[in-house]
């Protein structure tokens, strides 16, 4: 199994970046796929997860609204687009692979972690 997520970078406040994890060694769209993010010092935090069709899905309080789970089956890539970007948002974004029936924010039900892909929100 193998999720590698990209598309970090720097941006400024207000802004907004696309992340892509692409999946591979496991039937794709079977699997409920979630985003997750990191600050070094605190704990893993949940931020989305989507179902395995993409019909149904679930966010952080601290970032519903202004992000935006979605993924394409046929490509074995889930994305996470983020808009209104603010310097609190700062982390390493992992996408992560759960055995949970529907998108959940409990850790617990992922399985498989890709590396991260750093995020930075200038102020």
């Amino acid at each position: 199994v193998q999720l590698q997520a990209s598309g970090g970078g720097l941006v400024q406040s207000g802004g907004s970046l696309r992340l892509s994890c692409a999946a591979s060694g496991f039937t794709f769209s079977r699997y409920v796929m979630g985003w997750f993010r990191q600050v070094p010092g605190k704990e893993r935090e949940f931020v989305a997860s989507i179902n395995w069709s993409g019909g149904s899905t679930y966010y952080g309080d601290a970032v519903k609204g202004r992000f935006t789970i979605s993924r394409d089956n046929p490509k074995n890539t889930v994305f996470l687009q983020m808009n209104s970007l603010k310097s609190e948002d700062t982390a390493v974004y992992y996408c992560a692979r759960s055995t949970a029936i529907d998108p959940t924010p409990e850790r617990a039900w992922y399985i498989s972690w890709g590396r991260g892909t750093l995020v930075t929100v200038s102020s």
